[in-house]
């Protein structure tokens, strides 16, 4: 809309809150809805389409886009000019089907911005039902307030919101005192399954909703609103038996308001699912804790027996075994404190390993900093990587600075999956012998931890300038965190718990 020229920002947002809520209009027209706006010639051009679930639909191919020279379509330019709704009782041919168009001037702060053009087919001539009568009263009341500049409503939720109801799936039409005139089939049903078991028409739906709420469930301090039509908003409620949606939708004629329509759904099995979920996902952030804890007291056991050996070898290994747990504990703690199976890794990083590398030079000059984002990494990948890291860092520490004053940087690159971490030190380089094959256990862990559960690569080399850079490349899974957090979710409902770190190419000398 904007590319044409015509529209200003708020013409242009009142526009997208029209389209963003007009399949309600559409469905109880049972016709196909056109959005025309005014092009810079003077013409008009289809910026929206929308077909109705009720119905026939009218226009198989998209037709968004489609232009009309001035005095092309003369229902439009009258809607357009006089701001009045246009009716045309001669039905077009389209196709081989009469079609029957409706203009509505669309219209805001008094000016005509748009036209909103209700094709029907008439294709299938019979009697209407006392549903369809309704629905079209109701079409009929939500066009006239469209062509008043009161309709859409700004601040009222729409599709997008879960749960939200849909024509189809109940509809109650209320007068002005909150009174039912209306209830459709799928509307009784709903409130059957609620409680209530009488006919709702003549009935105060506030007065049959309050009846059938149990004190077991929370309130929704907005259901007086909703169920009297005072608001276009949206809530649940609840009972022993069942949970519906509803959302209400005032009717305005005048500015004054006549009644107003109320969508209900049946979303007992939907809420009943997400119970589920957030039973299951307070289940995993409770066995995380629970790790967590189990870890902390493995590292304590080990510092207790690291104070009754003797050996200064033995101490540094025992030392290393608590480092080395502490860093999966951190990953576990982290876990336990999110809803999704992912780690915000830089907080890791910055609250344990550049700690614990700091706290690895023994006289307390080396420096430790971090460039660059690692962003999310999955649950899958979190413990391996930290692990990896950590081993690095620590190294860098006490083998490349021996255990002296200097800078340990990581730097973190990031595209997508793929990662490339860079610990680099400023110290004395790599021995001339160095050869990973040959080097320590924390070595071997590193290498079979980037190689198996990391999917990459890992090479040593002198750095320019002095000193030494471990570079690490990686290819990550992607993190199942938000819409993807329901598959980490169904797999611990399976039983399917990620493995251990596999570490089964390392050889610890007996």
């Amino acid at each position: 809309m904007r590319r044409l020229g015509v529209l200003d920002a708020a013409d242009e947002e009142w526009l997208h809150l029209l389209v963003g809520d007009w399949q309600m209009l559409s469905d109880l027209s049972f016709a196909d809805l056109l959005l025309w706006v005014p092009d810079a010639e003077g013409g008009f051009v289809v910026v929206a389409h929308c077909r109705p679930s009720t119905g026939v639909t009218v226009h198989d191919e998209d037709i968004v886009g489609t232009r009309i020279a001035p005095g092309q379509r003369e229902q439009v330019d009258r809607a357009y000019a006089e701001a009045r709704i246009c009716r045309d009782h001669d039905p077009e041919w389209l196709d081989g089907s009469p079609v029957r168009e409706e203009t509505v001037p669309v219209v805001r702060q008094g000016r005509v911005i748009g036209v909103m053009s209700r094709d029907t087919s008439l294709s299938v001539p019979r009697a209407p039902s006392r549903l369809e009568r309704n629905y079209l009263q109701c079409a009929d009341s939500l066009a006239r307030m469209v062509s008043e500049g009161t309709f859409p409503h700004q601040g009222a939720p729409t599709g997008a919101k879960r749960g939200a109801p849909r024509v189809g799936d109940g509809l109650v039409r209320l007068d002005v005192d909150g009174t039912v005139v209306y209830a459709s089939p799928n509307a009784r049903s709903d409130y059957r399954r609620l409680g209530f078991q009488g006919d709702l028409v003549g009935h105060s739906l506030a007065e049959v909703t309050a009846g059938s709420i149990d004190n077991s469930h929370q309130v929704d301090e907005t259901l007086p609103l909703v169920v009297t039509g005072r608001a276009p908003w949206r809530c649940d409620v609840e009972s022993r038996q069942a949970a519906l949606s509803l959302r209400a939708v005032p009717l305005l004629e005048d500015g004054v308001r006549t009644g107003a329509l109320v969508l209900c759904r049946d979303v007992t099995e939907l809420r009943r699912r997400e119970q589920e979920l957030l039973t299951k996902d307070a289940t995993i952030r409770e066995i995380h804790h629970r790790v967590k804890n189990n870890l902390q007291t493995v590292s304590a056991l080990l510092r207790l027996q690291t104070r009754r050996i003797g050996s200064e070898e033995g101490r540094a290994a025992l030392e290393e075994a608590m480092r080395r747990v502490s860093t999966i504990a951190l990953v576990h703690e982290t876990l336990s404190s999110g809803f999704d199976e992912v780690v915000e890794f830089d907080d890791v990083m910055d609250r344990g390993l550049l700690l614990i590398a700091s706290l690895a030079a023994s006289s307390g000059a080396a420096s430790t900093k971090r460039v660059g984002a690692f962003g999310q990494v999955g649950a899958e990948d979190a413990t391996a990587l930290a692990l990896v890291l950590t081993e690095l860092v620590t190294n860098a520490v006490e083998h490349g600075l021996r255990g002296g004053s200097g800078v340990v940087e990581l730097r973190a690159e990031r595209d997508g999956t793929s990662l490339v971490a860079v610990v680099a030190d400023d110290g004395a380089g790599l021995p001339e012998d160095f050869s990973p094959q040959r080097g320590g256990l924390g070595t071997q862990i590193v290498t079979a931890l980037v190689q198996g559960e990391l999917r990459g690569t890992i090479v040593w080399r002198n750095r320019e300038g002095g000193g030494t850079e471990a570079v690490v490349s990686a290819q990550l899974r992607e993190p199942r965190g938000g819409d993807r957090g329901e598959a980490a979710r169904a797999d611990a409902v399976r039983g399917e718990v990620p493995g251990p770190v596999a570490l089964d190419s390392v050889e610890v000398a007996g």
